[in-house]
């Protein structure tokens, strides 16, 4: 897979308003009710990430959840990151 360029990168961004590039990674924080809705969340996307094989890097702060995507072995952001954020934003 290859990394796509920045105005591949605008374009995709454009279509997930919640989402943005920070040091080379797509990241979200999402806010939940409380911590057992902040793991129904996480388990619900681990599923999507296994289906992917694609995995973010996923923080938990108790209702407060920061997920990170970058395609590590082609050196950024591909349309891999894209899908699962897209997917990950249709689960809540």
């Amino acid at each position: 897979m290859t990394a796509l360029n920045q105005s591949e990168i605008a374009s995709r961004l454009s279509g997930l308003p919640e989402w943005q590039v920070e040091k080379g990674e797509l990241v979200r924080t999402r806010q939940f009710k409380d911590f057992r809705a902040s793991m129904a969340f996480v388990n619900q996307v681990a599923d999507l990430a296994e289906e992917a094989q694609h995995h973010p890097d996923i923080d938990i702060r108790y209702s407060k959840v920061r997920l990170a995507l970058v395609t590590h072995d082609a050196g950024g952001l591909t349309a891999k990151d894209f899908d699962l954020a897209a997917k990950s934003d249709r689960l809540a």
